[in-house]
């Protein structure tokens, strides 16, 4: 469904903020992207959706294909209309729009019928925000503004949702809450998901792919099964030392001088 080749993209024709990048998303898959701050897993999806002409970032190399067809310099307009929607970190919302306002820009390019429609299919899909309709998003809880957020991305009825850092700023319960839902929705209406995500243990634990990116590069990429077992992911992304033990947040925090994949 999704195909990165080779991707180079840069900031200001100077700063190269992902390099040499290829990841595949297949139909009904749950894919997710690890990596630390700076690793370029945010660019790359702004490239992805077709967003990264506001910070003056460019596709230098490669392409990006979604259901065949090379969508690398489409406007995000047509990315959307296509059937792939972002779901930004941060949220982004319109705090001054009560919930349901937000949920109708995001199916801004539907009928209304099929609009209103799909804000009630949203309703269904996270019941707690029926209830809070009228409200003024920016007085949502954290956690209630990244439901807004997912469920204005499920307006458009996409084929592929790409999520930055859902789990940012959240409690336990309501991050259980929300990927629980996600995971539904890619189980039951095959929707394809690409998950950037800091939490490795979260990630592994829902994805069917995983790659990982360091200094603008995928430097691992395999099953969850299969990187739970390697000794590199266990030590940087887990925490745990070579014998089974956790190891403490001063060991993990000089991880980068000694990462052998980087070597």
């Amino acid at each position: 469904m999704l195909e990165v080749s080779n991707v180079q993209i840069v900031y200001d024709n100077v700063i190269e903020a992902v390099r040499d990048v290829s990841l595949t998303v297949k139909e009904g898959q749950v894919v997710t992207l690890l990596g630390s701050n700076g690793a370029g897993k945010s660019t790359l999806l702004k490239a992805i959706s077709g967003v990264l002409y506001p910070e003056y970032g460019t596709i230098e190399g490669g392409h990006i294909k979604f259901k065949n067809r090379d969508i690398s310099g489409d406007m995000p307009d047509a990315i959307v209309r296509s059937g792939l929607m972002m779901v930004p970190e941060g949220r982004q919302l319109f705090d001054k729009l009560s919930v349901e306002d937000n949920l109708a820009m995001g199916g801004y390019s539907l009928s209304k019928a099929t609009a209103l429609r799909n804000i009630e299919r949203v309703y269904n899909w996270f019941p707690r925000l029926a209830d809070r309709r009228k409200q003024t998003s920016g007085y949502l809880s954290g956690g209630e503004q990244q439901m807004v957020a997912v469920g204005r991305a499920l307006m458009a009825e996409p084929k592929l949702l790409t999520l930055d850092e859902p789990s940012l700023g959240l409690a336990p319960q309501i991050i259980e809450e929300i990927f629980g839902i996600l995971m539904k929705l890619a189980a039951e209406e095959n929707v394809s998901i690409l998950l950037v995500e800091q939490n490795a243990e979260l990630a592994l634990s829902l994805a069917d792919y995983c790659y990982i990116m360091e200094n603008g590069r995928v430097v691992l990429d395999d099953t969850p099964e299969k990187l739970r077992e390697n000794e590199d992911v266990q030590e940087f992304y887990l925490g745990f030392s070579q014998h089974g033990t956790r190891k403490n947040m001063r060991e993990i925090k000089h991880y980068k001088r000694r990462k052998r994949w980087l070597s």
